[in-house]
C-alpha cells in the first residue's frame, strides 16, 4: 500500500481534526440538552482527568463552581491554586472537598501570577497520574457545561482542546468595546508575529493531554500573566502538537474584581514580540497541521 507524501498526511490530519470538532459539537448539544446528564458522552471514568483552578480572592464564585464543574466531570479530579486569598477561598475549597471528595487546594502563600499557578497545577496533576488536564478560570466566564467536549476532543486524539470565542459559534457577552478590539487585535497580533494558525491563542479555558504537558517543558514557561496562553499555545504548535478549537460563550465576570491590568497586557506584548525576534534568528515559522 502507498505511503501518503506530506501534502496526503496534512490533508489527513486536517480531517481528522474536522471529525474532533464534530465531535465535540456533538458532546456539548448533548451536555445541554434537557434530562440529559452532563458529561454523560464522555467515558471519564476510564480517562484520569484533573480541572486545575487558580483563585485569588474567589469567595463568591468557588463552591458554587466547584459543584457545577463536579456536575459535568462527575469523574476528574479537581485541584485549585489559591495564592493566599484573604477572603478565605481556599478555606471553602476544603469544605467542599470534604463534603463532595477528590477536590484539593494547594494553598500558595502570595499571589505570584498566573502562570506560576498553572505550572505548579499541572505538575501536580500529572504527579498524580491525570492524563487530560484541564485548565479554566474561576469566575464563570469559562461556562463548566463546555468541559465534557473539550475532554472528548483531546480523549479522541487532539493533543489540545481550546473553547475559542472568535471561531464559528463562539462570542463574548459583557465586554466593552475597548475591550473587544483589545483582545481581537491581540490575538491577530500573536498569531502574525508567531505564525500561529489558531484563532484565539489568549483563551485561557483549555485540555492538554499529559504527554503534550511533558514535551513543553513547563520549566521553560517564562510568562506569568495574560502573556502565558500565548506563550504555551507558541511551544505547545512548536513541539509538534495539534490544536481542536471549539466554540463557547464567553461571558464577563459579574462577581468579584477583574485581574486583567494594562502591565498584563503589556507582558504579553512584549513576549510575543521577543519570541517573533528569537523565530526570526532561528529562520523558522511554526503552524500545527489543521
Amino acid at each position: 500500500m502507498p505511503t501518503p507524501g506530506r501534502a496526503g498526511t496534512e490533508e489527513l490530519r486536517a480531517v481528522d481534526h474536522r471529525r474532533l470538532a464534530r465531535r465535540a459539537w456533538y458532546v456539548l448539544a448533548r451536555s445541554a440538552a434537557p434530562g440529559l446528564r452532563p458529561g454523560l458522552a464522555v467515558a471519564s471514568a476510564t480517562v484520569l482527568v484533573t480541572v486545575v483552578i487558580p483563585t485569588y480572592n474567589e469567595a463568591s464564585n468557588i463552591a458554587t463552581l466547584i459543584r457545577q464543574v463536579r456536575g459535568a466531570l462527575p469523574d476528574a479530579d479537581i485541584l485549585v491554586v489559591d495564592d493566599g486569598s484573604p477572603d478565605g477561598t481556599g478555606d471553602l475549597v476544603e469544605e467542599v472537598g470534604a463534603e463532595l471528595g477528590r477536590i484539593s487546594v494547594l494553598r500558595r502563600s502570595a499571589k505570584t501570577g498566573l502562570g506560576s499557578a498553572y505550572r505548579e497545577g499541572f505538575a501536580l496533576a500529572i504527579a498524580g497520574g491525570a492524563e487530560i488536564v484541564v485548565q479554566m478560570d474561576a469566575d464563570f466566564s469559562h461556562d463548566p457545561a463546555a468541559l465534557p467536549a473539550l475532554v472528548s476532543v483531546v480523549a479522541h486524539g487532539a493533543d489540545l482542546g481550546m473553547a475559542s470565542r472568535y471561531v464559528p459559534g463562539g462570542k463574548i457577552v459583557g465586554w466593552s468595546a475597548r475591550r473587544h478590539l483589545l483582545s481581537r487585535w491581540g490575538n491577530r497580533y500573536a498569531a502574525g508575529m508567531l505564525g500561529l494558525a489558531v484563532n484565539d491563542a489568549t483563551s485561557g479555558y483549555r485540555a492538554y493531554s499529559t504527554a503534550a504537558l511533558r514535551r513543553i517543558d513547563l520549566s521553560t514557561i517564562r510568562a506569568d500573566g495574560y502573556g502565558f496562553q500565548v506563550e504555551m499555545t507558541y511551544r505547545h504548535i512548536k513541539s509538534g502538537g495539534s490544536v481542536v478549537e471549539i466554540p463557547i460563550t464567553f461571558v464577563d465576570r459579574e462577581e468579584g474584581e477583574s485581574k486583567l491590568s494594562g502591565g498584563i497586557v503589556r507582558e504579553a506584548l512584549w513576549m510575543v514580540t521577543k519570541l517573533a525576534v528569537g523565530d526570526a534568528f532561528t529562520l523558522k515559522r511554526w503552524r500545527p497541521v489543521r
